[in-house]
């Protein structure tokens, strides 16, 4: 899967753990199987499921901690494994608690606090592992731009390939698409209840994960790096 198709660093919840088997039933899409799995009928829904996972989906049940990119010329997957793994072993594991929260018009699972260990592996992951990502292609960035932009978003976007890092960066597992205003009370209501016992107790961070992009669009996680000190 390194044939110029994207790369990307995630945390994902532990496999097979409720947390994981819910995102994959959520979204239907199982990242770590590479395989669609049977939906998670939930009540309550102003909309119809596929249309609220239909963004999400493609890129599986995660976090981003390093933004998808292309390998770098002269870099390959193998290299960037072994440079994830070292990233991962320099870094210590901690718990996350998670709660469910709207950024941006779309419903994700956001920490309830954020505590230094997590800014720290987001950080060491864009700015160690940035010599394997290729520059950013001028469509990619001017779409960033269309967002509009402060100037520290522009600055990361120019030096990072991304605008949401470093100082800017927010952990969050998205669980929709852009909901529309009116929709939005009723999307929260009808999903508390079914991950409230999920985000009831912390989430481990003891992995992190290469994901890679299919030939079919869909991102697979290929390799989870344990973190060790």
């Amino acid at each position: 899967m390194d044939d110029g198709r994207r790369q990307a660093i995630y945390f994902a919840p532990p496999a097979g753990s409720p947390l994981a088997r819910f995102g994959a039933a959520w979204l239907g899409w199982d990242p770590e199987a590479g395989a669609e799995v049977e939906d998670l009928p939930v009540a309550g829904l102003p909309l119809p499921r596929e249309a609220l996972v239909a963004a999400p989906r493609r890129y599986g049940f995660h976090a981003t901690l390093m933004p998808p990119f292309r390998l770098a010329a002269g870099r390959d997957a193998a290299g960037l494994d072994e440079a994830v793994a070292a990233l991962a072993a320099a870094q210590a594991p901690f718990v996350q608690r998670l709660g469910l929260g709207w950024l941006g018009g779309f419903l994700a699972l956001m920490p309830v606090a954020e505590p230094p260990a997590l800014a720290a592996l987001a950080a060491a992951c864009v700015t160690g592992l940035d010599g394997f990502r290729a520059p950013s292609p001028p469509e990619e960035l001017g779409r960033r731009r269309a967002a509009g932009l402060d100037t520290v978003e522009e600055a990361n976007l120019r030096l990072w390939g991304y605008p949401y890092v470093l100082d800017r960066f927010r952990l969050h597992i998205t669980l929709t698409g852009h909901v529309p205003e009116p929709a939005r009370t009723a999307v929260e209501e009808a999903l508390a209840p079914v991950v409230a016992l999920l985000v009831a107790v912390p989430v481990p961070v003891a992995e992190v994960c290469r994901f890679a992009e299919g030939a079919d669009g869909r991102f697979r996680l290929l390799r989870r790096h344990r973190l060790g000190r």
